[in-house]
């Protein structure tokens, strides 16, 4: 069982997913900082200083925070937004490869030889 477990997480894709949510994780927060620390006040101004936070319905001794919502909306908005400028911007600086991203893959020269072959039984 030991064995397993090592294979298992020697595997480069269990490693590739343990440093992405690390990294993913790292990145969200300097995300999070932007949109809040930076960004939210600025919209803050624009709306006139509206808290949406402090909006909420009293329903007998329930208080329901519809406030709360509508700022974790705006908050994920702006979130995907700055992701996808960044992304985007990443991007546009990566130089462009002159093979197809998605070409396939070269033959073998076993599959070159089956390949010759078949060819030579078709014309026969």
């Amino acid at each position: 069982m030991v064995k397993e477990f090592m294979d298992f997480v020697k595997r480069g894709n269990v490693l590739d997913l343990a440093v992405a949510v690390i990294i993913g994780g790292a990145f969200g927060a300097i995300v999070s900082s932007l949109v809040e620390d930076m960004i939210m006040p600025i919209v803050g101004i624009v709306l006139g200083g509206v808290d949406f936070t402090a909006l909420a319905l009293t329903v007998g001794n329930a208080a329901v925070m519809y406030g709360n919502f509508i700022q974790a909306i705006i908050n994920f908005l702006l979130i995907a937004l700055v992701i996808f400028l960044i992304i985007r911007q990443v991007k546009k600086m990566e130089k462009p490869t002159e093979e197809a991203p998605f070409a396939p893959p070269e033959p073998s020269a076993e599959e070159k030889l089956l390949t010759e072959i078949r060819d030579l039984l078709k014309k026969a």
